[in-house]
């Protein structure tokens, strides 16, 4: 009879290894766990508004890219707050994304005002060449040490004069009326040299105040001015152009320092992929706005090309006053950027 064999035991310090191993899986499967992230996107924008649609498409690629790990909820219509509020969160590491428009950015990085210089660009061509080029990069660079970091410029428009008196056809037209602007120097001074009454005030408070006369006017892009219901207490609708205006995806650094590279490659991706969708959606947008404002009710009229040219001169002391504030090597640069632009076939 062979011996009977017993049962092999595994040696005690094997059992150990076995055991560390099953420790260490568990500790590591909630860090696994930490890499679903969710993303707080705010804006001032409804929901039926371009920037809106801007963002439901980045959170689609996003969602997209990273196996549906990186989640974005939409925040629109100042749920977050204005969009000073929203950029101290960002700051803060509060909240993770917004896309404001560029002229609030100009408190932190004063050479953000040159986007607003009135007149400077006269197509949507040459604004896209503008901000995706050399002087764009420029101003995106200056945002990190601020506590943000930029993933690219959205379309909200040129911008348009509608007020409650009469039609705007030349700048005369503007003497002594009482115009809300963005709080911004710039804005500011443009109107004040076309002696304009200019009142800062939030967007937030901008309906009331013209539901009240307690402003006679804005200045806004025709999506925008379609999308608040203007046209219910503004009677007339300018194609002034004064400014073109454009919207930065904006990402906490806080919250961009946490990601890994491959998570901040998943959201440049994303938002690159989503500007072009949107700034298309925009400027359709803006086309059509124009019609609906008119069916409204809103009369409409343009601006002479050649008015505007004499606008824009009217202004140029405010163009001459600010650029001497700013970084001169970022002054000469949208110079340079602004002769190579303008002297290119369109």
């Amino acid at each position: 009879m062979p011996p009977s064999v017993l049962p092999w035991s595994p040696p005690v310090k094997l059992l150990r290894t076995f055991a560390l191993a099953s420790l260490c899986f568990g500790l590591a499967a909630p860090a696994l766990a930490q890499q679903e992230r969710t993303i707080r996107f705010g804006h001032l924008n409804n929901t039926d508004h371009p920037v809106s649609l801007g963002v439901k498409r980045f959170a689609e690629l996003l969602a997209a890219k990273s196996g549906g790990k990186m989640k974005v909820q939409e925040y629109p219509a100042n749920q977050l707050g204005n969009e000073m509020q929203q950029q101290s969160a960002l700051q803060g590491g509060v909240q993770q994304m917004s896309a404001p428009a560029t002229t609030s950015l100009a408190g932190i990085v004063k050479e953000f005002g040159l986007v607003d210089f009135p007149f400077a660009v006269a197509s949507f061509e040459q604004a896209d060449q503008l901000l995706d080029g050399p002087l764009g990069q420029a101003l995106i660079a200056k945002l990190p040490e601020k506590g943000l970091v930029a993933l690219g410029y959205w379309d909200l428009g040129f911008r348009n004069v509608t007020n409650s008196k009469h039609p705007i056809t030349k700048a005369e037209d503007l003497q002594g009326l009482k115009i809300r602007v963005i709080p911004n120097p710039v804005f500011l001074d443009t109107f004040k040299a076309f002696k304009a009454n200019p009142v800062p005030m939030p967007f937030a408070e901008l309906y009331g105040a013209l539901e009240s006369k307690a402003v006679d006017g804005q200045e806004n892009p025709f999506a925008v001015i379609l999308s608040n219901k203007f046209y219910e207490v503004q009677k007339f609708v300018s194609a002034t152009n004064h400014v073109y205006a454009a919207n930065i995806v904006l990402v906490s650094k806080k919250f961009w320092d946490q990601l890994s590279p491959t998570e901040q490659k998943w959201m440049r991706e994303a938002a690159d992929e989503a500007r072009g969708y949107q700034r298309q959606a925009s400027r359709a947008a803006a086309q059509k706005a124009v019609g609906e404002l008119q069916a409204k009710g809103a009369q409409f009229n343009e601006v002479a090309p050649k008015e505007q040219v004499r606008m824009r001169e009217i202004a140029q002391p405010v163009i001459d006053k600010f650029a001497a504030q700013y970084d001169p090597a970022i002054v000469k640069l949208y110079n340079d950027e602004l002769a190579r632009i303008r002297g290119a076939k369109q």
